[in-house]
């Protein structure tokens, strides 16, 4: 059987319509994407052997890949390769969680054959405007994921208005754009409801700040949780807390020197439950056995707690994941995505804090 020389394999996996990208290259001349870049743009000081930098360039001129910004004889050939998402957020190193949601815009944007590019504005008008500008500049860009460090409304920019925009750990009104937010009234109902399913019937709850959506939502769904079994809600076993392991410890304290302590205390966070499971040590008092201790988020030091705390994922990765691919589908698929809000549920991470009472409250 005659070989081919690989060009109609490669279109072939295309459809042979896509226009070449770096991904083709990399797989051809089997080397590192950031290889390929490295070699085509020239970018000096890079250590690639000559033999590699052969390599790369004869498999970009076999699928016929043009540089983007290269100019060309014929006008339809000076086009740019559209392959990237610009993620832009508030903050990004003050907490782990938009971290995370950026891990799964990234993982499901290059299955796909897509870079995402992370701008952090830290909440600076200015900054947020030069951000825009360069990206609004940048031909390669796709689309806008825009997201927040917490939950929360946002009023999103004029400049987005003509290009592709998902909302990320926030939300508009009016909706004009598809949102991805967190079922935190779900993740709430279902930490509480875990806590009565064991037989417990007197919780505390250690909220986050009261003027912050995830911690409403999570109330609502602690009220819903104790609705179900008939448990009249009762104000005195909440607290409004700060998301940090001292106010958990301090709240955890009054609430477990009540003269009728409750069984269980449900945190908004893990770093709450943690100082909750000190005041617990404190008092005098073991976990789980004497009072369930449940938190909120499931990061990575719950699982190395003493004992190994229960939680509900708050689910970041899932999240980042679903607005590279609504953003790919309207972006790149063209589909009418009409503008919703879409909640991603946690799911319960059940460790050997959490146990059933000795007696019920």
């Amino acid at each position: 059987m005659a070989r081919n020389n690989g060009r109609d394999d490669e279109v072939g996996r295309r459809g042979g319509s896509t226009r070449p990208t770096m991904t083709d290259i990399a797989r051809i001349a089997g080397v590192s994407q950031s290889s390929v870049s490295l070699v085509l743009n020239e970018m000096s000081g890079s250590r690639i052997s000559a033999e590699t930098q052969m390599k790369v360039r004869e498999a970009a001129h076999k699928i016929g890949y043009k540089l983007p910004g290269v100019r060309h004889d014929r006008p339809e050939e000076a086009a740019v390769e559209k392959d990237t998402i610009a993620f832009i957020v508030d903050e990004i190193s003050t907490s782990p969680h938009p971290v995370v949601s950026l891990d799964g815009a990234r993982d499901h944007a290059f299955e796909q054959g897509f870079l995402v590019s992370a701008h952090a504005t830290r909440s600076n008008p200015d900054l947020e405007d030069a951000v825009l500008r360069s990206v609004l500049r940048d031909p390669s860009i796709i689309g806008v994921i825009y997201a927040t460090i917490f939950t929360r409304k946002v009023q999103v920019p004029d400049a987005l208005r003509d290009i592709p925009t998902v909302l990320l750990n926030c939300y508009a009104e009016p909706r004009q754009h598809m949102a991805i937010v967190p079922g935190e009234v779900a993740g709430g109902f279902a930490a509480t409801a875990h806590l009565t399913s064991l037989g417990h019937r007197r919780i505390g709850f250690i909220n986050g700040e009261p003027w912050m959506d995830a911690a409403i939502d999570r109330l609502k769904g602690y009220k819903q949780a104790l609705a179900t079994v008939d448990v009249a809600f009762d104000p005195q076993l909440v607290r409004d807390g700060d998301w940090l392991p001292l106010r958990g410890y301090e709240e955890g304290l009054e609430l477990l020197s009540m003269a009728n302590r409750p069984t269980a205390i449900f945190c908004g966070n893990d770093l709450m439950a943690i100082g909750v499971m000190e005041a617990a040590a404190e008092k005098g008092l073991r976990v789980p056995e004497d009072v369930s201790v449940m938190g909120y988020d499931d990061q990575e030091l719950a699982r190395y707690t003493h004992p190994p705390l229960s939680t509900l994922v708050l689910p970041n990765y899932e999240m980042g994941q679903k607005a590279a691919e609504a953003l790919i589908d309207m972006a790149v698929h063209r589909k009418k995505l009409r503008p919703m809000t879409i909640k991603v549920d946690g799911p319960l991470v059940v460790r050997t804090s959490t146990s059933a009472p000795l007696k019920n409250g």
